[in-house]
């Protein structure tokens, strides 16, 4: 239900190494992320957002604090497929999520591997041709092609087409544009809209640019060497920044596009 908390993290760190070579990732974040949101975490290369989504997804285990998914602790230890039935992502490289020897179809129809319960054959074909319909592809278009035969654009649709079959409560987008056109870029985000709005789905954007968090998002969190600079809602985070880190990050943004953010 819209204003309960689908994720909880409390004061969340990820280490690696060992000693005076200790990196930490994570450090101590708290973050809410309540139900039908989409919240942002924005920051630089290499400032621990992804190494934070992962551990959303239970891709990496936390060295420290809590994390809970709607209300309960994530259990480290459980078949890790209970997670993922409600959770799932969208990565940067669309082409490192798909095996280059089996069809589109044939991997979007092993999604439902995941699912406990039995689905009927028809069911399955009926779901994944809706799932594409939604990303504007036509099943006949993708029909016995492999993933080295689509364009990038083009495979970050078929993630997003697997997102609307599996309809999972919560989404985690880490960077899904950068790797595309502008073009491609505008129809990613629309699409992340159009699964909020039609799937009642939460989704944690992942993202550099605080440009494209500022137009889709409920709320930002801006990290920084593996903490949070500053969260709030857009108007506050852009309109009145507080950080140093964040007034950087809206000085990064050409100034053709400055008008429409301050918008």
């Amino acid at each position: 239900m819209p204003g309960e908390i689908k994720f909880e993290a409390r004061n969340l760190g990820k280490a690696f190494g060992q000693g005076k070579r200790v990196v930490r990732a994570v450090d101590g974040v708290n973050l809410v992320v309540k139900d039908r949101q989409i919240v942002s975490i924005v920051g630089q290369s290499g400032c621990g957002k992804t190494t934070l989504a992962k551990m959303l997804l239970r891709l990496e285990r936390p060295t420290s604090g809590e994390l809970l998914f709607n209300g309960k602790p994530v259990d480290a230890e459980a078949d890790p497929r209970d997670h993922w039935r409600q959770v799932q992502a969208v990565f940067q490289d669309p082409f490192s999520a798909f095996n280059q020897f089996f069809t589109i179809r044939q991997q979007l129809k092993s999604s439902f591997r995941l699912f406990k319960e039995k689905f009927a054959q028809s069911e399955i074909d009926e779901r994944v041709d809706q799932g594409l319909l939604a990303v504007n592809i036509q099943p006949k278009e993708i029909e016995g092609k492999y993933p080295f035969e689509l364009s990038g654009g083009q495979m970050q649709r078929m993630l997003l087409a697997r997102i609307f079959i599996l309809r999972p409560a919560v989404l985690v987008a880490d960077e899904p544009t950068s790797m595309v056109d502008a073009c491609s870029r505008a129809s990613i985000l629309n699409y992340l809209m159009k699964l909020k709005q039609e799937l009642s789905m939460t989704i944690v954007f992942v993202t550099h640019d605080i440009g494209l968090a500022c137009y889709v998002s409920d709320s930002i969190c801006i990290m920084h060497q593996g903490k949070f600079a500053e969260v709030g809602p857009p108007e506050q985070v852009v309109g009145a920044p507080e950080s140093a880190i964040t007034r950087q990050l809206l000085d990064d943004i050409p100034d053709v596009h400055r008008t429409w953010i301050e918008r």
